[in-house]
């Protein structure tokens, strides 16, 4: 498809979906980025929607300076996949079995664990450098110094909202039918405060004073603030990705313990709530992904839908106009409120047909109607990514 400039912003804003089909306050919040005098440029996914400050489906390329807003509160969320060597021949009719064993094991929600992970007791599970990764909380922000108990007790641990684990069947070509397991998590409530509270500091810096939108508020290289920053904000990262670590290696004993038998290809993992320090043109910058992978010359990332609709495993084409980037998923397109309004859990239901999964008034704002038609998506990036795999859940677990 390629993308359509932006009309109207001093750096490029380049998009890849109708620019006339923007929700009026995203469109707002994209030509208030392309005004920031840091911002080399941005690339717009088609999964674009209004979010706090920046736009989620936004890749931002900044010179000396980072806006907390433009990677969001979730800070490293992202997905994790394995392809396994069971079949859809291999699972039983009724897998209610099985989504109850995946609850059993991986806490969702608001809940935690009894007592934290020990890397040693799960199999599968990278042993290296856990003892530093947590001496390192002793540096983070002194505000958040309290937390460190629940952010030990939630390691491991699923969240809610759009946070889910699924399996999955590919669909079509010569591995048609084979199972895959699939998990969305993120730096759980650690994350959100490591990041709230430098939005606020960033806010109260002189230099922000007249943006266009404080919660844009940026830090600026050289500077101590800047410094923490990045000091937490890598800390979350590593957090986030452990985290789904954990939940993988605990996904894979979970089916296991059914299925004997099974073996597990090299699990596929990639944030797309970051930062990465990346070179376009000879030009250092910030690269900041808000609800978007980097799909840098074959680069394997995964591109989920809905809890109805399925997902993709993707392949990077390298894309420099798209700062090496590709969206993150469908995108909402109607608000979690709204969904609620329009639809019922008899809605519900009858869009997830098939798929193990609730079906109650409590995941009714997570309903596949709430989400931008994923093929669409798909195709409006075609010259961001190829096509490495189509999944369709048949378990899908949320919070």
């Amino acid at each position: 498809m390629g993308f359509t400039p932006l009309a109207g912003t001093r750096a490029p804003v380049r998009v890849w979906t109708d620019p006339y089909a923007i929700e009026a306050q995203a469109a707002r919040q994209l030509r208030n980025i392309g005004a920031l005098p840091w911002v080399e440029g941005v690339a717009v996914m088609p999964d674009v929607h209004f979010g706090k400050g920046a736009t989620v489906g936004s890749v931002i390329a900044m010179r000396q300076a980072v806006s907390p807003a433009a990677v969001g509160v979730d800070i490293g969320c992202g997905m994790s996949a394995v392809r396994t060597s069971l079949t859809a021949a291999d699972l039983p009719d009724d897998l209610a079995g099985l989504r109850a064993a995946i609850e059993a094991t991986i806490p969702v929600g608001f809940a935690k664990r009894d007592d934290p992970v020990d890397p040693r007791r799960v199999r599968g599970l990278e042993q290296a450098g856990w003892d530093d990764f947590w001496r390192r909380f002793g540096t983070l922000d002194r505000r958040v110094a309290q937390l460190e108990h629940r952010a030990q007790h939630q390691m491991g641990t699923l969240g809610g909202g759009n946070h889910f684990i699924e399996v999955c069947l590919e669909q079509g070509g010569p591995d048609a039918g084979r199972v895959w397991l699939m998990l969305h998590s993120g730096s759980r409530n650690i994350g959100k405060e490591l990041a709230e509270r430098h939005m606020a500091v960033a806010r109260q810096l002189p230099h922000n004073t007249d943006l266009p939108d404080r919660d844009l508020a940026v830090f600026l290289a050289g500077t101590p603030e800047m410094a923490a920053y990045r000091r937490d904000l890598w800390w979350a990262q590593e957090y986030a990705r452990r985290n789904r670590a954990v939940m993988l290696a605990l996904l894979c004993g979970v089916v296991r313990e059914a299925f004997p038998q099974v073996a597990y290809d090299e699990p596929i993992s990639c944030h797309h709530n970051y930062v990465a320090e990346e070179t376009y043109d000879g030009v250092q910058v910030l690269v900041t992904r808000k609800g978007a992978i980097r799909a840098g010359l074959g680069d394997l990332g995964i591109i989920p839908g809905s809890m109805g609709t399925g997902s993709y495993i993707v392949r990077g084409k390298g894309n420099p106009d798209a700062y090496c980037s590709a969206s993150h998923g469908a995108g909402r397109r109607m608000s979690r409120a709204q969904a609620k309004r329009t639809y019922s859990t008899a809605d519900l239901a009858a869009q997830t047909t098939g798929v193990e999964c609730r079906k109650d008034a409590g995941v009714v704002d997570e309903i596949p109607g709430a989400y931008k038609d994923i093929t669409q998506v798909m195709a409006q990036q075609e010259d961001l990514v190829d096509v490495v795999a189509h999944l369709k859940q048949v378990v899908c677990v949320k919070g």
